[in-house]
């Protein structure tokens, strides 16, 4: 049983070598643990001090393409070198290494596909209340869309098995904590979160720079997510909406007509029949979306086969 712990770095020359220096050199029931770094364009010493420190793996980048395509490129990576499990931690070290044994031993037991750390939110001593609530409640968002129990779901602290690591796909440029979550109960992964502990953090997120755009930005690749992985939900929700409104108001007309003897009112009729057949084009769109949602799903399915084909 192969572990490959992946390490996606931008410039992280000051924290790396404690990140590395902290990683467990035995699991049980692993037999080989090995290191991969994912580099996104560092300009610094990041790759030197990687390459003195050991690491078995590095894949790099000509330029800067963000935390999304670094993490992807390092889970293709881990594949191709046979990786059974893939841990993935960040190389601030925010996360304590030595928790890496608890995200792998559900997936060793078979309890799960991907394990996802969750961190105590409420005791971190950098995180503001106010952010503190944000990811509660973008948390308690994720679960309610995707349908899973995912305690942290914005924590890059997290396991794959090899079948898991297969099936993903990320098409957010930003991060791939949601989508991951959000996708795997579509691709019927069983997720598992475990409580984790977490170190004095060395700087300050880069990904957060600022708390309104994080969340901006959260928001629109839940939608958006939701959107490519639900989308009869999501425009069936709407469409009835705008249906239902319709008929309040094709019910205001029938009450006043019959209240007038069919005197005025007019504009009840126009607008409630305007909506209903808003709302009804709105839900056949949602039909014809899901179609190509299942369509997507075969499209997926196959593309799985073929990686399962190339890297046995």
């Amino acid at each position: 049983m192969k572990l490959i712990i992946q390490i996606p770095c931008y410039n992280e020359e000051v924290a790396l070598p404690v990140t590395l220096s902290q990683l467990p050199k035995h699991i049980d029931g692993i037999d080989e643990i090995e290191v991969l770094i994912s580099d996104d364009g560092s300009t610094d010493r990041t790759i030197e001090i990687a390459k003195s420190y050991g690491v078995n793996h590095i894949v790099t980048s000509t330029h800067h393409r963000g935390l999304a395509k670094t993490f992807l490129a390092g889970i293709q990576c881990a594949i191709e070198r046979g990786a059974d499990i893939i841990v993935n931690t960040d190389a601030d070290n925010q996360y304590c290494a030595d928790d890496i044994e608890k995200l792998v031993k559900p997936i060793l037991e078979k309890k799960a596909d991907i394990v996802i750390g969750a961190r105590p939110i409420k005791q971190i001593k950098e995180f503001s209340l106010f952010k503190k609530f944000l990811q509660f409640l973008g948390s308690k968002v994720v679960r309610l869309l995707s349908s899973t129990a995912t305690d942290d779901a914005p924590s890059g602290f997290r396991a794959f098995s090899r079948d898991a690591a297969l099936s993903i796909n990320v098409f957010d440029n930003y991060t791939y904590t949601i989508e991951t979550v959000i996708q795997s109960k579509i691709k019927g992964l069983h997720i598992l979160s475990v409580p984790i502990r977490v170190n004095s953090c060395y700087r300050k997120s880069r990904l957060v720079k600022n708390i309104f755009t994080y969340v901006q930005k959260n928001s629109f690749t839940i939608l958006r997510m939701f959107i490519i992985y639900r989308p009869f939900r999501f425009f069936a929700a709407i469409g009835s909406f705008i249906s239902f409104v319709g008929l309040i108001l094709l019910s205001r007309f029938l009450f006043l007509y019959f209240l007038d003897h069919g005197n005025g009112h007019i504009q009840s009729l126009i607008i409630s029949s305007i909506l209903v057949i808003t709302g009804i084009q709105i839900i056949i769109f949602g039909v014809l979306s899901d179609l190509l949602a299942i369509n997507r799903k075969l499209i997926e399915d196959i593309q799985v086969r073929v990686k399962k084909m190339e890297n046995k």
